[in-house]
């Protein structure tokens, strides 16, 4: 026999439907755990793909202002190399001055102004190419230049050298010349005069001796130029020193570097005919006893000499 059913038998019972719920929520709280653990986890990637790129980009700047600096050194040796050998280093200069304001500039650098830098920087290392070629260019010319200024000095040399000699032998010529010219005098005879117009050949005696005659004749000479002459004669005590007197035509001449008097000159024009010159000379004192030079001069040097005794 069937049972009655009753109004309480027919409904759903009641924890079934929360469990429902709970299991809803449960689900929607893993989603969002989820989600969020996705989200921190693309959080962090994101972060450390930045970090990394960062680290990349201060890396490679870093690198780029080493090879800068280093461009930098090179560019200096460059500029001081090809000024030594005498190159033009006007576009070295401008590129040095461009890297040198870059040294200076901040180091911070977007990835983009890096590449613009390395760029930069390839240009420089190729224009220190061309320059390594051109100082290998300036080196040889200079090299033929030097053995051509060694050559042409070691001619110079040969050259002068040649033209010391020659200026040697013409001032040995000069100088031999010059002496061969020289006049002499020869046949030299002195004797003394007294007033009656007597002459009386050496030793004289100082009471006899009024005045003195030199008479002598200028020797033959054919090198010697025809011109003007001052014949002088120095008549020269046993002291040494020479008599003189202005008021009697006395004077002075040039005598190895030195100003000296002369006893008694004459004016002539030597013509190379034996001219014969004849000097009296009056003291007008007394001689005192000893030996006397007589010294015949022209033109700064000895013609010839001879001497007398007085008693």
């Amino acid at each position: 026999m069937a049972l009655p059913t009753t109004p309480e038998t027919n409904k759903t019972p009641e924890p079934k439907k929360s469990s429902n719920k709970a299991g809803i929520i449960i689900g929607i709280l893993l989603v969002i755990v989820v989600v969020q653990s996705i989200k921190i986890y693309l959080d962090y990637q994101d972060k450390a793909e930045v970090k990394q790129v960062l680290a990349t980009t201060e890396e490679d700047l870093a690198s780029t202002m080493q090879r800068l600096n280093d461009v930098n050194l090179e560019l200096e040796q460059k500029i001081n190399e090809i000024a030594k050998l005498g190159g033009d280093v006007t576009e070295l200069e401008k590129a040095k001055a461009e890297v040198m304001a870059e040294l200076k500039r901040s180091n911070t650098r977007n990835s983009k102004a890096i590449k613009e830098l390395k760029d930069r920087l390839s240009g420089y290392e190729e224009l220190l190419k061309i320059k390594d070629d051109e100082i290998d260019k300036l080196k040889s010319v200079n090299k033929e230049l030097f053995s051509e200024n060694r050559n042409l000095k070691t001619k110079q040399n040969v050259l002068n050298d040649s033209l010391n000699v020659l200026a040697k032998n013409k001032e040995e010529l000069a100088t031999k010349v010059a002496i061969a010219s020289q006049l002499k005098a020869e046949n030299i005879s002195l004797v003394s005069v007294t007033s009656k117009g007597r002459e009386k050949a050496p030793p004289f005696r100082k009471k006899q001796l009024e005045k003195i005659k030199i008479e002598f004749t200028i020797a033959d000479n054919k090198v010697a130029p025809i011109e003007g002459k001052q014949i002088m004669i120095r008549v020269i005590d046993e002291n040494g020193q020479p008599i003189f007197d202005t008021t009697k035509g006395s004077g002075t001449f040039m005598l190895e570097g030195k100003e000296e008097f002369y006893t008694a000159a004459q004016e002539i024009l030597f013509d190379n005919t034996g001219q014969k010159l004849i000097f009296t000379y009056d003291k007008g004192s007394e001689y005192i006893a000893g030996t006397y030079q007589v010294e015949i001069y022209t033109d700064g040097y000895l013609m010839g000499t001879t001497k007398f005794d007085v008693k």
